[in-house]
């Protein structure tokens, strides 16, 4: 009797044998025929599973961008109670930093991905749905620290919302760079942060579990979101861990903003916030 084949296995399979090429050599010169090779596959397989390199990229891109998601839902419920927005949005933030060798590899994926899709609508999709809804999600944040005391009303707008995730794609893109390491990302996140909340709270407490660089769980680990209030949090790509800012499998978040999915740069994450 034939052996019954797992199709979204295979897809797997194939993904991981780009991300391998990409975290090697790149992905600029990279065809179907070298993917075919590192999976261990003929051509003529791997185009059953993807027609062209563009399905391939998206479908990698997506994966990535879940694993992102249940990172930066791990990291989310690894804090001590209820988490605040603004330790919400430095797990999303820090998420989308190529901080360990998936997160690098990830981001190498979006940035192969979006080179492609600045010339091509239909890749540019996932880009122009994702990033908005994660926009929408760190503006809710920021508006719930407002209604908290912890921010001025003023800096609680969906321009800073956007700022924070411009912020999160250039730092992701200086490290791949090897223009920052990944602690000094994480430093200049964090005087961000500081700047946004006011100074005086940076010193509040060390750093929440689970954000430090190097903490962040392997793809293979998921946790169940944490609800509270039916508050959700969305994740990052960016590289992110593969996160990075924009789109794929949709983690459903919730924060004013809809289904939210991980994003090149920054992506999105969609642990719940405990709110």
């Amino acid at each position: 009797m034939p052996k019954k084949v797992d199709h979204e296995v295979r897809r797997q399979e194939i993904s991981e044998a780009l991300w391998r090429i990409a975290s090697t050599r790149g992905l600029d010169g990279a065809s179907l025929r070298d993917v075919a090779a590192e999976a261990g596959i003929s051509l003529g397989r791997l185009q059953h599973y993807f027609r062209t390199k563009d399905e391939m990229l998206l479908f990698a891109l997506r994966r990535i961008n879940q694993l992102a998601a249940d990172r930066i839902r791990a990291r989310i419920e690894s804090l001590t109670e209820e988490p605040t927005p603004r330790e919400v949005l430095r797990a999303c933030l820090s998420g989308m930093l190529p901080l360990d060798d998936r997160s690098r590899i990830g981001l190498l994926v979006g940035a192969a991905y979006y080179a492609r899709a600045v010339h091509d609508a239909a890749l540019r999709a996932e880009a122009e749905n994702g990033i908005p809804q994660l926009r929408a999600f760190f503006a809710g944040q920021l508006r719930l620290a407002a209604d908290r005391g912890e921010l001025p009303p003023e800096r609680a707008t969906e321009d800073e919302a956007m700022l924070l995730i411009s912020m999160a794609d250039g730092l992701a893109t200086y490290v791949l760079l090897g223009v920052h390491d990944p602690e000094t990302a994480l430093r200049l996140l964090d005087l961000h942060l500081a700047n946004l909340f006011g100074a005086e709270r940076a010193a509040d407490g060390p750093t929440p579990p689970g954000c430090e660089v190097g903490a962040a769980p392997t793809p293979g680990e998921r946790g169940a979101p944490r609800s509270s209030g039916g508050r959700k949090v969305p994740s990052s790509s960016g590289g992110a861990e593969v996160s990075p800012s924009s789109g794929g499998p949709e983690v459903s978040s919730s924060s004013g903003g809809g289904e939210v999915s991980p994003s090149f740069g920054g992506g999105k994450v969609s642990p719940s916030s405990g709110r």
